[in-house]
Formats: structure tokens, sequence, C-alpha cells
């Protein structure tokens, strides 16, 4: 039970204020503050338009997503699986002609148009900077790391309930998320079913969440009632959920979460929307596999299996967004702690590549293209050179491959609307990439 109410107070903030949010339709500030919420700034017009939720894939291990996706076909000496599984297909990105594995050229056209493929480089080969790589190789203002970062710009004008991040799968501890220097726990999608749909629980009855709708809207009613203006009152009757609207979210999440078997992929899609859904956090980070650390994978067997079944995953997470009508809300990210090498003598496994990662973005905001590209590098192939302002990989790119990291990192928080300013404040170099925004 102490677990429980500790789990909950994580999530829904001291007495349960954001399961009160929920319930009513009411901004945290209203219920926290009373007729003062009023009196606070507003989001920015155009950061509110532009604000997104963050689904982040993030590996501790090293995939090898770089070695197969578009944009890594270009030179006949890289390795690539031989498996049928992993056949190069051509496909168009953004509308170039383009080769990749049969996994990717079989994601559905609309979210192809969604879709960008960076080539970059995190500059180390060392498993546990995976941390280090969040914070975008320690270039981030005290090191906050880039979920936390977008979280915490993200925030008031999503209205969540909390600013950190959560995480609800990590294979490693390199992989758990820090807000403010501070380790944040691990929520994994059973302990959040547990929790939310126990016999106890807040969702667990088809009155419970209506209860709590019914309480606190009479527990306010007299205070803005005699307080408020009429524009005031207009507004907040505006935002307040009707009875049988709670029970909608209720029955939905009850559903979705009750679904929940174990701590899989498909599990943690499941728990990172109700999260979204419950409006808990901006940002969210699971754990896709993509071949692992496969320094002794024969013939490239997992790498293969793991590639088709995590873009069979990143295509069931956008499909789930577009079911629960939240397409153009949520962006889904990728960025582990680097890349593997690439070369002719990597037929049966994979070595750490501090040069090449590849990371995905698919999301509203964002252009479908191939950003970056590669070249030799070291005796392998490494990222090349970006435009800043065409995203065009080549020698005479403004963004060095030293500094695509940053930028990689800086592109996202511009792609949600946060200013200038604060984004040059966040991330020390590396240039915002203007062509891959849509």
């Amino acid at each position: 039970m102490n677990r429980r109410n500790l789990l909950m107070t994580t999530l829904f903030g001291a007495g349960y204020v954001g399961l009160r949010a929920l319930a009513t339709g009411l901004p945290l500030g209203v219920l926290l503050k009373g007729t003062r919420a009023f009196a606070d700034g507003t989001c920015d017009a155009t950061a509110k338009a532009k604000a997104q939720y963050f689904i982040l894939s993030t590996s501790g291990l090293g995939d090898p997503i770089n070695a197969n996706v578009p944009g890594s076909y270009d030179i006949a000496a890289i390795t690539h699986s031989a498996d049928p599984t992993m056949a190069p297909t051509k496909m168009t990105v953004g509308g170039q002609q383009t080769t990749a594995a049969l996994p990717w050229a079989q994601l559905a056209p609309d979210i192809l148009a969604r879709t960008s493929f960076w080539h970059i480089m995190t500059n180390t080969p060392v498993h546990p900077r995976e941390g280090d790589v969040l914070s975008l190789l320690n270039t981030t203002a005290q090191n906050e790391m880039l979920p936390s970062l977008l979280s915490k710009q993200l925030a008031p004008c999503l209205g969540t309930i909390q600013s950190q991040p959560i995480t609800v799968g990590a294979t490693t501890p390199s992989e758990g998320l820090k807000f403010g220097g501070q380790a944040l726990p691990i929520i994994p999608p059973l302990a959040l079913k547990a929790t939310l749909t126990n016999p106890s629980g807040p969702l667990a009855g088809l009155t419970n969440l209506q209860s709590i709708r019914d309480q606190t809207l009479a527990q306010i009613d007299d205070l803005y009632r005699s307080t408020a203006t009429r524009a005031q009152k207009s507004y907040l009757d505006s935002l307040v959920t009707s009875q049988q609207q709670v029970r909608g979210i209720n029955q939905a999440l009850l559903d979705s979460l009750s679904s929940i078997t174990d701590n899989s992929v498909a599990s943690q899609i499941t728990a990172a929307i109700a999260l979204i859904q419950m409006n808990v956090t901006p940002a969210i980070a699971i754990h896709i596999p993509f071949g692992g650390d496969n320094h002794n994978d024969t013939a490239l067997a997992t790498e293969a299996a793991q590639t088709v079944s995590g873009v069979a995953s990143i295509q069931a997470l956008i499909q789930a967004l577009q079911a629960a009508g939240l397409q153009d809300q949520v962006t889904f990210l990728s960025l582990n702690v680097f890349g593997r090498t690439l070369g002719p003598s990597n037929t049966d496994g994979r070595q750490h590549n501090p040069n090449h990662q590849v990371s995905i973005a698919i999301g509203k905001p964002f252009k479908s293209m191939i950003v970056g590209g590669i070249g030799p590098v070291e005796g392998d192939y490494g990222c090349l050179s970006i435009s800043s302002a065409s995203g065009a990989g080549g020698s005479g790119g403004d963004v060095a491959p030293t500094d695509t990291l940053s930028s990689f990192g800086k592109t996202v928080m511009a792609a949600v609307g946060i200013d200038d300013t604060t984004i040059e404040s966040s991330i020390a170099g590396g240039k915002v990439v203007s062509g891959a925004l849509a």
C-alpha cells in the first residue's frame, strides 16, 4: 500500500491533484491556486500551438539501427544482414529515392510522410555514457537530459501534472532519466497497471473518476461563483468535463491498462499513451530493441529479427496514437548511446561506433527526409557534416559531425516552438537544422 501511495503521489502530485484535473478538465493552476491562477502568465501562443508530447526510445546497448535505415545503403562496402526479411528495398523518403532494409520500406505511407532519419554521431563508444548522450554529450545547461529539457519547457504549454519525464522501459541503469540532476524512478507498465486498476485504485470502478469529478467541483464551486468574473466563469464552464465524458475517459483508460500483462514493448507503448491521455508528463521514455549489443551476432540474425520487430513496434505505436486521436500531438524520437560499425568485416556482429548513430523523428513538426549522410571515418564509416538550411549531408555542411548531436537536440526544441533564446541558452554548439522542420 505504501508503494502504491508513493507511486500515486509521483504520478499525480500531493492530494492526487492530477487526478482531479483529469476528472474535471480544469487546469492544475486553477485547482492549486484558486482565482489567483488567473493572474499567472499564459503560454506563448506560438509555443502552445506547436507544443508536443514526446515518446522517446533510448538504448544504452548501442543497437545497430544505423546499419539498415535509409541513407545507409549508398556505399557498397557497408555490411547489411543477408536475411530475406532484411532485403535491400527501394523506397521514397520525402520525394527522394533511396534504399533501406525491407522493414523500413513497409512503414505505412502516412507514417513515412512524417519520418526523418538523422545520421549523427554521439562521439562515445562507452555504454555507461548513455546519460551523457541524453545530455547531448554534456552540451546542455546543467547537463540536463534532452527529455528533461523538453519536459521543463513544454509542461506549462501542455498543462501537464508534472514537469519531470517518466521512464516506463529501461534495460540498463544508464537508461534511467534524470531531472535537475536527480535520478527519476522507473515505472514499469505492470506497476502502473497495479496502481491504477487495483480494486481500491482510481480507475477500478466506473464511478471512481466520476466521484472525484463531482467532489472536486463541489469543493471549488462556491469559491469561483463568489469571486470569479463573468468571463472567468465562462472560461471555467467551457473546460469542465461532463459526467458522461469522464465516464468515457475512465473506461478507456481502464480498458487500456487492464490489457497490460507484462513489461514488453507493446505494454510500454500502452502505458506511455495512457500517461499522455492522463496528461501526466510531456515526455516518456521506452526501450524498443533493435539488435542490442551485438558483438557476436552470427549472420546478424538478432539484428535482423529485432529490426523487423522494432519497426513493427514503431508502426504499432503510431497507429495506437492515431486510434487515440493523438497523432498530431505526439512525436516519437529515438536516441541511443552509439551506433555500430558498418564495414565489410561486420558479418557476424558489430563493434561500437562513436562516429555514427541514427536517430529517428516521427511527428507533425518534421519533414520526411534523410538528414545528413555517411562517409569513411577512422577505418570504418561515420556521419558527414550537415547543411543546416537543407538537412543534406556532405563536406560543405555548416554543422560539423561533432556538432550533429547538439544540433539534433536544438532542432527538436525548435520543432515544438521553443524560442531561439531559450534554445541557445539550453544547448551549446550546433545549429537548428531548419531544413528538417515541416
